[in-house]
């Protein structure tokens, strides 16, 4: 584009008479994208040329100074002539996003932050540092909305970003049942008639007895006798009280980096047929176990903000579906999901995650087992009911990785092998060599030697039983 003056001119100056007054070096020029700025001449010119006129438009004020407008992102040349056709002075306009407006921004809401910003290639970069993720993740949303997808983030963040989590699983499953099973004998010249499901001796003859809907073996039988004048009665009664209590427990300890998700798994996998079109069938395998996935962002002030997902999940037999010639076992899943904010140290429970199964179960000839009171003596009960509780102990805390030259502890440190007469007379695998620093002698070993397991303390003891 180009742009004369359409009063006369003066003579032609020296080029070194002509800068710019104002604004920047001499020249380069910049404009933000929909503003204004005025190049000022220290001398009279006669005609100015724009280079690219969609980047930025010229218009000239008076023969001393040019009114510039930028239009678009990008950089163009902007030529100023004399009344002879003669380049005076060329600059390099750049036309940017509102740097300045950007910095007081990030001034105002990021007060701690020591955050440079620059342009580049119609982008803007943003340098320095900050103290925390989260001043950093504002700064550059900040920054977005000047310059949309074209923000490119160099600054450092200050302080420890890697967060461990330590995770305790405890799962109560406790389970109750009660199963009666009846049956009976009847044996005349006329009738002989027969209930129950399972053989027993009796009197040396082998007779149908009563049978427990489980199929377990009863803890008592009892059989009696109870006519034998022409007629033989048999009452044969089962019973079994089965009660129990399991504890599981697992303690995963995850790190990761602030912003990065981590996962955990202590189980399995199981094969899951599916569908491969025209190439038949293909394997795919499902985890079960003990699962954990977790993603944490470090906050200002040791401020940790948590997401997790822990989820326990076993086979369960009953929900299991056969295809074809193959079967396919269910699972019984228990997931949460969580956000929540934490400091370094502290410690939260997911709790209340309880299962209760209450099933009783009848069997019974028709008719006769709805007697009242007889109708006992012609059907078989079952009732069982299982409760499982599960509790999920969290708690972050942030990390800094070991100082070059530093030993890490492993649980080997502290032990080593035994001699082979304190292996084979007192049955231990190992011994803590900071309290015994010297070998067994034989003349120490009174009484009869073995090895236990205490349960009751913190971790496994062996030592000596007599």
């Amino acid at each position: 584009m180009s742009v004369g003056l359409q009063s006369g001119h003066g003579p032609a100056l020296a080029q070194d008479q002509y800068d710019v007054v104002d604004d920047g070096d001499q020249g380069t020029f910049s404009v933000v994208i929909s503003k204004s700025q005025t190049i000022k001449l220290s001398g009279p010119y006669a005609e100015a040329l724009i280079g690219d006129s969609k980047i930025a438009d010229i218009l000239p004020l008076t023969d001393r100074s040019i009114y510039v407008l930028g239009k678009a992102i990008g950089s163009t040349s902007l030529a100023v002539l004399d009344g002879n056709k003669q380049i005076i002075e060329v600059f390099q306009i750049e036309v940017t996003h509102d740097l300045e407006s950007l910095r007081l921004k990030l001034r105002e809401n990021v007060p701690a932050g020591n955050i440079t910003v620059s342009s580049a290639n119609g982008g803007i970069i943003l340098g320095g540092n900050v103290p925390d993720a989260v001043a950093l993740s504002k700064a550059v949303a900040i920054a977005e909305q000047y310059a949309p997808k074209a923000v490119t983030n160099i600054a450092s963040v200050g302080s420890a970003q890697q967060v461990m989590l330590e995770v305790r699983f405890v799962e109560a499953s406790r389970t109750a049942s009660r199963e009666l099973g009846i049956g009976s004998r009847v044996r005349s010249d006329r009738v002989n008639v027969n209930t129950g499901g399972q053989a027993a001796v009796v009197a040396g003859e082998i007779i149908d007895t009563a049978a427990l809907l489980s199929g377990t073996a009863p803890f008592g039988t009892l059989i009696a006798r109870l006519l034998d004048n022409g007629t033989t009665a048999d009452l044969i009664v089962k019973a079994l009280e089965e009660r129990g209590l399991a504890r599981r427990l697992a303690e995963p300890n995850l790190i990761t980096l602030s912003g990065d998700t981590a996962s955990f798994l202590a189980g399995g996998e199981f094969p899951f047929p599916v569908d491969g079109g025209t190439d038949g069938i293909s394997i795919e395998f499902k985890q079960f176990g003990v699962a954990l996935a977790f993603t944490p962002t470090v906050l200002s002030n040791g401020l940790i903000n948590l997401k997790i997902i822990p989820e326990v999940s076993e086979l369960d037999d009953a929900t299991s579906v056969t295809v074809g010639n193959i079967r396919i076992p269910g699972l019984v899943v228990r997931r949460a999901s969580t956000t929540v904010e934490l400091r370094d140290g502290q410690s939260f429970a997911i709790a209340g995650l309880l299962q209760h199964t209450h099933i009783k179960n009848q069997s019974q000839l028709p008719w006769l087992g709805q007697v009242p009171v007889l109708g006992t003596l012609f059907r078989s009960a079952e009732y069982s009911k299982n409760e499982s509780d599960l509790v999920i102990i969290v708690t972050p805390r942030l990390v800094q990785p070991k100082v070059p030259g530093g030993n890490l502890a492993t649980p080997l440190d502290n032990t080593v092998p035994t001699a082979d007469a304190e292996f084979f007379l007192l049955g231990r695998a190992e011994r803590d060599k900071r309290r015994h620093k010297h070998h067994l002698r034989v003349s120490e070993m009174k009484g009869r030697y073995g090895h236990i397991i205490d349960i009751e303390k913190e971790g496994a003891d062996y030592g000596p039983t007599k």
